[in-house]
């Protein structure tokens, strides 16, 4: 796991070293950078050391002659290609998969990602084809922002290193906008009108001669075809079970020690499980534990460590953990980002890496098995959404005028959506929110993930949020979350194959009224005792409601002052300010709205002097 860096732009040596330095906490072994010859590239890398420890396998790299390579991420099917490689006459100096990458190049061209089970970026220069080729993992773990304009191409793991020294850059008045409706900036955009991000299971070339830029999708979920598993219930399970031990054990491969997040959950817990299973010796594995009431799960967390018998450790959190990891945040997440999970996300793996450099985390089992509440939610109300639309907005109108507080407005509008696909996007976002000034209007691609009638709404959902929230927040979360502290986080439910196979699987499989991931509870049961999970399903936040309140109150007023807020474009001030005297007096719970808005503020604060906005 590391930090990537690169350009054809004219930097000093000075100011290349400047830009590696900034994001050094993703990798803090070794910084190396080379300027090739009769070439205006440049290749920069912060090293984590994972696999192959020698200096031999410091970056940039070289293979034979002429291909050059920075890479962040893992290549979790290294061993089994390289022996491929071999049998076809490549030969290796390192144990390290990065060379498995540039022999598969050679080997493959452009199609060598098809043969990658791992979470990637990289990029490689081909001297003889005066070409950069490039790729990212299918589900986009690992981050590539780049810049583009003509001759000049700069790409690197955090916005940062791009936006240091470059002055062409402006706001992005739309990313605002669209982070104000989902809590991240939606792929391929960013934060800047000039920057973009690789999207997930894309391939680039760029021509140094001709600056040429393409960009190939080479995966994708297949979301407009229905379930096609002909197996019984007990077969997908045996099958299912199978591919999760295999994920779980090729990750669990590193020359540094590995660990396990375990929130005490079905999905950590069966990893934890699988973990044990596959290994020798005591497994260590890490939760957080909150003081305050209702936020700590870490009980049922130790329950499940005391049944592995792992080496179980929990990290105690309190507000001040939390404000100092609020003051730099946006040193970490270096554009906008307002999943509050990020701050216990942040102390997690902080603590983890005093003890282990690699974690497994059971990230991606809520949306490939239908885990989250949401799911619930769209059963129960989808026949409700199927009475004629007539009928729902006369209710819509009784409703509000028997209250005028937020959450009647709330359930008036989803009533007044035209359908029930309508109604869930109202639920996720915030477009057309009544503290914004302009609607921006929802024109995503992702929509097609969700709006056709090849699959059932459960399945389609499912899509949807593996190519929207799983990609743009979560992976984002944990991404930055784990390299802020130099720690490298997998996670077995992002194999391509579960992924797939969850798709093929009949919704029953995954899904009956009132058993979420079903098939995966019935794995996890095999292994740890039902009684433990006998509760509801619990998510891993922060209890910042109660803090905005009390210790963080003169915080939220002064940062989120009248005069703070009418900085922020496109905020209606005054309803933005009554909502946060709703918070404070306890009349409604906006601590959401308010971490977004902290967030932004912040990010503005540090990196908004002298830029514009639009």
């Amino acid at each position: 796991m590391c930090g990537i860096y690169g350009t054809t732009i004219a930097y000093t040596e000075g100011q290349v070293l400047q830009k590696l330095k900034r994001t050094s906490f993703r990798g803090p072994d070794q910084m190396g950078h080379q300027s090739y010859k009769n070439s205006k590239v440049t290749f920069g890398h912060n090293r984590l050391s994972i696999i192959d420890l020698d200096s031999r396998s410091n970056q940039p790299f070289s293979y034979l002659e002429g291909i050059h390579i920075v890479f962040n991420g893992e290549i979790f099917n290294f061993k089994e290609l390289r022996e491929k490689l071999s049998s076809k006459g490549y030969t290796f100096k390192t144990t390290s998969d990065t060379e498995v990458i540039c022999a598969s190049y050679l080997e493959y061209g452009e199609n060598c990602v098809n043969h990658f089970n791992g979470m990637f970026a990289f990029v490689i220069y081909d001297v003889k084809k005066n070409k950069l080729y490039g790729a990212k993992d299918r589900v986009g773990q690992k981050p590539f922002y780049y810049y583009l304009k003509g001759s000049e191409f700069e790409f690197a793991s955090q916005i940062s290193s791009i936006q240091l020294f470059n002055e062409n850059l402006s706001i992005s008045k739309t990313a605002i906008q669209e982070y104000l409706s989902w809590k991240s900036i939606p792929s391929p955009f960013s934060i800047y009108n000039e920057v973009k991000k690789l999207e997930d299971g894309y391939w680039f070339t760029y021509d140094l001669k001709s600056y040429e830029f393409v960009t190939k999708q080479y995966w994708d979920i297949p979301y407009n075809q229905k379930q096609s598993y002909l197996g019984s219930y007990l077969d997908a399970q045996n099958e299912l079970e199978t591919l999760l031990d295999n994920a779980v054990n090729i990750r669990m491969f590193a020359d540094v020690p590995v660990g396990v997040f375990l929130s005490g959950g079905v999905d950590s817990s069966l990893i934890a499980a699988m973990a044990s299973k596959g290994s020798s010796k005591k497994v260590e594995t890490f939760s957080v534990k909150f003081n305050e009431k209702g936020f700590d799960e870490s009980k049922y967390a130790q329950q499940v460590a005391d049944h592995l018998k792992t080496n179980h450790h929990v990290i105690e959190c309190d507000y001040n953990d939390g404000l100092s990891l609020i003051e730099n945040f946006s040193t970490y997440y270096d554009e906008p980002f307002a999943d509050s999970s990020a701050i216990p996300s942040m102390l997690l793996a902080k603590n983890t890496k005093e003890h282990v450099t690699v974690a497994l985390s059971g990230d991606g089992g809520d949306e490939s098995f239908l885990g989250y509440r949401r799911y619930e939610w769209i059963t129960r109300n989808k026949k409700f959404m199927s009475i004629p639309k007539p009928f729902r907005i006369a209710a819509a109108r009784g409703l509000t005028s028997l209250s005028s507080g937020t959450r009647a407005k709330v359930l008036s509008e989803i009533l007044q959506c035209n359908d029930i696909e309508s109604a869930y996007l109202k639920t996720v976002t915030r477009y057309g929110a009544p503290w914004m000034k302009e609607d921006n209007p929802m024109n995503l691609k992702e929509l097609k993930y969700l709006m056709h009638n090849k699959k059932n709404i459960l399945e389609r959902v499912s899509d949807f949020d593996i190519k929207t929230y799983l990609n743009w927040d979560i992976n984002t979360k944990v991404d930055r979350a784990s390299m802020a502290y130099s720690l490298e986080v997998r996670s077995p439910f992002l194999d391509y194959r579960i992924i797939e196979m969850a798709r093929q699987l009949p919704t029953s499989y995954k899904f009956i009224e009132g058993n979420q991931k079903r098939i995966l509870k019935d794995i996890l049961y095999k292994h740890v005792p039902k009684r433990i999970f006998d509760r509801p399903k619990a998510g891993f936040s922060m209890p910042l409601s109660v803090w905005f309140r009390k210790d963080l109150k003169d915080y939220v007023l002064t940062e989120l002052s009248a005069k703070n807020l009418n900085e922020i474009p496109g905020l209606k001030t005054d309803i933005v300010l009554k909502m946060i005297n709703e918070h404070m007096t306890g009349k409604w719970d906006h601590n959401y709205f308010i971490w977004k808005l902290l967030v932004l503020r912040q990010w503005l604060k540090a990196n908004g002097k002298g830029i514009s906005i639009r």
